[in-house]
């Protein structure tokens, strides 16, 4: 394919790695899924092989049309004298090296989440397959467990009563500071002259004033039903 010329094939040559950057970025968000899945397969599914083969072709595009542009900036006097476009292709080869590398890691996790789902996956057989061959060892370690969860509920049912006994022993004392305090009122009362006599006064007016209140709200109702 023939190398464009000019500042109008240095345009088409530049839009094109941009695209392609971008189609890059995308599929980098598919591959990483792949990962990130709840059951991973122990091989690469045919979505995950066609990504990461669609990554790798769009990678060497992209390598081509940074090629092209390199070949087009040392060939043209007055594109080569232009810091924009030096700055511009030294930028497209950085995120081009960049992807590769992201490639490599995002290639490098997905192999280790499969290694380490396929390593969990066989230890369940194992053990499966150790339960079914030894049917005694696998009862003796049900009885344990169930033994382990009568422990823990046990545990849990002391732990409330005893925050039970906590709150109740704090009523009482509360109850007893309370009883306390009313006893040196009545008798700090019963040693100062006229002072229940004033108590019951103050007592017999409340009870005054409220039968006052109470019969002019009644009233006040009254009328108001009497206007309505």
């Amino acid at each position: 394919m023939a190398t464009p010329t000019g500042n109008q094939g240095w345009a088409q040559l530049r839009q094109q790695a941009r695209s392609l950057e971008s189609q890059t970025e995308t599929l980098f968000h598919t591959y990483s899924q792949f990962s990130t899945v709840a059951n991973i397969p122990a091989k690469p599914t045919k979505e995950e092989r066609e990504t990461e083969e669609k990554l790798e072709e769009i990678l060497e595009k992209r390598d081509t049309v940074v090629n092209q542009l390199a070949r087009l900036l040392d060939s043209e006097a007055s594109l080569t004298s232009s810091a924009l476009k030096q700055n511009n292709l030294s930028l497209l080869r950085e995120k081009l090296a960049e992807h590769r590398r992201d490639l490599g890691r995002l290639r490098s996790a997905l192999q280790e989440a499969r290694n380490r789902a396929n390593l969990l996956s066989n230890v369940r057989d194992d053990i499966q397959t150790y339960r079914a061959n030894n049917p005694e060892a696998a009862e003796a370690e049900y009885m344990l467990d169930e033994r382990n969860r009568i422990d823990n509920s046990h545990n849990m049912v002391d732990s409330v009563l005893s925050q039970a006994y906590a709150t109740n022993e704090n009523f009482i004392v509360q109850r007893e500071t309370l009883a306390s305090i009313n006893r040196r009122i009545t008798m700090a009362a019963s040693q100062v002259p006229g002072l229940n006599t004033i108590i019951g006064k103050i007592s017999a007016r409340k009870r005054r004033d409220g039968i006052i209140m109470g019969g002019f709200i009644a009233f006040c109702f009254v009328v108001f039903f009497f206007f309505l």
